[in-house]
């Protein structure tokens, strides 16, 4: 503006609409004493009459104008809507996520465009000072349980090899595009140091469906055999076809637990995580349950079926907002899941 550049080519510059310009010039002129329409300013200049003093804008003004208006308090959607805001808390009590929930909401209240709101609304009520609506205390239910929001970050393990193992390499092709159910992913999820406390993982592929191991007596490979095994006989047999593991030496039993379960058992590359990025993602959400640091020793094998039920029951996005227990009763073509799998939550 200080050159006397028109607002057009000022919009041209910036590559904004020329409107943009214009408003933001009448919100942040130093004085409204000083403004004048460019319009006039134009004519002006054109007519040969005395040049008039340029727009006086201020971008450090306009900044710090924009910045107090950005953190005046301002009541969100679920702040104002009282039937969404109870909707949603009852949800968070459920430990459904927020994107579950946003995504839920179309589909209970399909001609209510009032109850609608997005994820990050529904985080922001929980998290942001001034955006609330929400109980603050509901963020335990998430999985994190966090006060604050963090971006996630995994710590890679060192891993043994073992000998006999059959890597990924060889697996299967079918087992890739997750159209035939009974290919599973597992590992452990680890206590506190110095507990020596670890739970085993198990999750189908196909359908996300969860079983946990019980390991009260530590996580040695006998200690794993044994509760793999245990767990697998409950299976039918359409649902035990491989399992992917990393190089854990949890595992160095695995040539009895594949003759035991009729298994074919395959081991990720080192240091490669998204081999088995079903198993990893539901680790992530079971330390909703089982949090970092604490001894896994303390929680008994009833609990271990609640929560591997919750996460049954619970819809999920990539599977289209199913739960893996209907999408495992529908891929058995029977309308109840068989007893042994229920049995396992």
């Amino acid at each position: 503006m200080e050159r006397g550049d028109s607002i057009r080519q000022i919009a041209r510059d910036l590559g904004r609409a020329p409107s943009t310009v214009q408003r933001e010039i009448r919100r942040n002129v130093r004085s409204k004493q000083n403004y004048r329409s460019r319009a006039v300013y134009e004519k002006k200049r054109a007519s040969g009459r005395p040049r008039i003093r340029p727009l006086r804008y201020s971008p450090h003004v306009a900044q710090l104008r924009a910045d107090h208006l950005a953190s005046r308090a301002r009541a969100g959607k679920l702040a104002t809507n009282e039937r969404l805001r109870r909707w949603v808390q009852d949800r968070l009590e459920e430990e459904h996520s927020p994107e579950q929930i946003a995504a839920m909401l179309p589909i209970e209240f399909p001609h209510d465009l009032e109850m609608r709101v997005s994820h990050e609304t529904i985080y922001q009520a929980l998290y942001v000072q001034g955006r609330g609506g929400l109980r603050r205390d509901l963020h335990q239910r998430l999985r994190t349980g966090r006060a604050l929001r963090k971006p996630n970050r995994q710590a890679t393990r060192r891993r043994q090899r073992i000998p006999g193992m059959v890597l990924i390499s060889e697996r299967p092709a079918e087992v890739e595009d997750r159209a035939v159910p009974g290919h599973w992913e597992g590992d452990l999820i680890m206590g506190g140091a110095g507990t020596k406390s670890a739970i085993g993982t198990l999750v189908e592929r196909t359908s996300r469906y969860v079983m946990l191991l019980h390991l009260p007596d530590g996580f040695g490979a006998d200690a794993v055999q044994s509760a793999m095994v245990e767990a697998m006989s409950r299976l039918p047999d359409e649902l035990r076809q491989t399992l992917t593991w990393d190089q854990g030496f949890e595992m160095a039993n695995h040539v009895q637990i594949a003759a035991a379960t009729d298994l074919d058992i395959y081991f990720c590359d080192p240091h490669s995580p998204w081999q088995r990025g079903s198993n990893e993602n539901t680790n992530g959400l079971l330390r909703q349950y089982f949090p970092k640091g604490a001894d896994l020793n303390n929680f008994p094998a009833d609990y271990l079926a609640h929560v591997a039920r919750k996460l049954n029951t619970r819809p999920r996005k990539t599977l289209g907002w199913k739960t893996p227990a209907q999408v495992l009763d529908e891929l058995l073509s029977n309308p109840n899941p068989p007893p042994s799998v229920a049995m396992t939550g």
